[in-house]
């Protein structure tokens, strides 16, 4: 600090609003004419009273030195600049206030209030709130530490992202029953798609404590198993005020719920780690709502159009089956003429040789017949006839061979070579011997 600066913080007071004196016991009180003599912890009680009446809080920007946090939840670190540095402690109702501890040389700005720690005699900054310098500081911070350990996880992988239900009959909401954003949620899905039923999962959006309320109410939503899909929501704001996505609670619940999640925090240029984790994420609330449910005006239009749709779909289908079919017959066609081809000459050539077998054959069987007609023909009794025999009949059809087969006034027929002639045995001798 310069010189001015130092006169500002502690400026000579008037001797009548002194009231240093005032703090001594009587005891204490100087005698007559002996010096005023004060005990260790009066100038520290009246140095530490001097720093917290007469210096108001103030900003102090340095680079913080050594940061620790003690079980309590106190943080105890140093601020120093290239030439000093001073203690400092941030008490645990303001210390859960952080995003994140800051790291060792880092440079920030602390408001606080002086004051003095009387059992050491050492001034320090009692802070009440820690900034880092660049955009969003502390805030980015915590951010880009909790995105590189889900990240590592493999908690926003994209292949792990659940595809949404294309016709919900229940959507969850888990947000604030106050809020903007149910409101409008629930105006765009009333437009949308009335038939769908809403759940609420009602919790607080910001604040201390409101990140573990968010992930309970998800994990309560999700255990009945009503939904088939649920947003996570809140309005825009301040990054303190949606600084409830970016919390662990809320990331591990969202990439450990069995349901689809679409987030839909603040405005399109606010990202939060619930955007990341979430299966969807939507740029607000009311895109949220639209990304969840179809447009029944769109459903109507499309159903009236069906009719229409489906006959030309099914022309077509008809037109590339039947287009296909030609194809597979004729490639039929072609594959089994392929193969018919030899077998179709194999026939040809066996036909011709059993064709010349047979007319080997037959005429074999000609020569053979006419063979055995000539032998019937040397043997048969007609042509003994045409040598000039004749062969004796009964009229009952009998060859009669011999004179035993005659009696005297029978009759019988005799066949000679052109016909036949009516006779009467007269009577009947044997042959002597030859």
């Amino acid at each position: 600090m310069s010189d001015d600066l130092s006169l500002d913080l502690f400026p000579e007071p008037e001797p009548e609003h002194v009231e240093v004196e005032a703090s001594v016991d009587e005891s204490e009180k100087e005698t007559v004419g002996d010096p005023k003599v004060w005990s260790v912890s009066q100038v520290n009680r009246a140095v530490r009273s001097l720093l917290e009446d007469s210096v108001d809080p103030l900003w102090i920007g340095g680079e913080v030195g050594t940061w620790t946090r003690s079980r309590p939840g106190h943080c105890y670190f140093t601020l120093k600049d290239d030439r000093a540095q001073m203690r400092c402690v941030m008490f645990n109702r303001d210390a859960q206030q952080l995003p994140t501890d800051p790291e060792e040389g880092m440079k920030v700005r602390v408001l606080g209030a002086l004051t003095l720690y009387e059992a050491r005699g050492e001034y320090q900054l009692v802070a009440s709130r820690i900034e880092a310098e660049g955009a969003e500081g502390l805030w980015r911070l915590a951010f880009q530490k909790l995105r590189a350990t889900l990240t590592a996880e493999g908690l926003l992988d994209p292949e792990r992202k659940k595809a949404l239900p294309r016709y919900p009959a229940v959507v969850g909401i888990v947000t604030s029953s106050t809020g903007a954003a149910l409101r409008d949620i629930v105006s765009v899905l009333r437009r949308r798609a009335p038939w769908v039923r809403v759940l609420l999962g009602a919790t607080r959006v910001q604040g201390e404590g409101a990140s573990v309320e968010i992930a309970l109410a998800l994990e309560a939503l999700a255990a009945t198993g009503e939904p088939d899909v649920i947003i996570v929501s809140r309005g825009g704001g301040a990054v303190e005020d949606l600084w409830a996505f970016n919390e662990e609670p809320v990331a591990r619940a969202i990439a450990a719920c069995p349901i689809p999640v679409v987030s839909g925090v603040g405005h399109e240029v606010d990202v939060t780690i619930a955007d990341l984790v979430a299966d969807l994420r939507a740029p607000t609330p009311s895109a949220a709502a639209e990304a969840v449910v179809p447009d029944a005006v769109v459903l109507m239009e499309g159903l009236r159009e069906m009719p229409s749709r489906l006959a030309q779909g099914l022309r077509g289908t008809i037109q590339r089956r039947r287009s296909g079919l030609r194809e597979v017959l004729a490639g039929l066609r072609m594959r089994v003429e392929r193969r018919i081809m030899p077998v179709q000459q194999t026939i040809d050539r066996a036909t011709g040789r059993m064709e010349r077998a047979m007319r080997s054959a037959l005429e074999l069987r000609r020569l053979r017949v006419a063979t055995a007609a000539g032998k019937l023909d040397a043997l048969s009794p007609l042509a003994t006839l045409q040598r000039g025999y004749s062969v004796a009949r009964s009229r009952t059809g009998g060859v009669l061979r011999s004179v035993q087969d005659f009696a005297p006034g029978q009759p019988f027929e005799l066949r000679v070579r052109d016909g036949e002639v009516s006779c009467e045995a007269l009577e009947t001798r044997e042959a002597g011997p030859s």
